[in-house]
């Protein structure tokens, strides 16, 4: 599923009185308040579907796959998500 099937999705689950870019608005509107609360708070905790945490990587070394030699990749931040029990039980 895309965004543009999930946007779809929603514009269905809230009713046929919903336009297209409403659903679209309300995708945005999660999405952008998932950014914000992994900015501001390091998690956001979504109770039945699961929990998105901010993660750090360690420096490490690696190799260029077209010249094969070891290069340094520099520590960066990551997203990791830890699927919640219910989201879990629908697979």
């Amino acid at each position: 599923m895309n965004k543009a099937n999930l946007i779809e999705s929603v514009q269905k689950a809230l009713g046929a009185d919903t336009s297209k870019s409403h659903a679209a608005a309300a995708v945005e509107a999660v999405v952008d308040g998932i950014k914000a609360g992994l900015k501001k708070d390091k998690s956001v905790q979504l109770i039945g579907f699961g929990t998105f945490k901010v993660a750090q990587r360690k420096a490490r070394t690696g190799v260029n796959p077209k010249t094969r030699q070891k290069i340094k990749i520099k520590a960066s931040k990551t997203v990791k998500f830890v699927a919640g029990k219910d989201l879990k039980a629908k697979l």
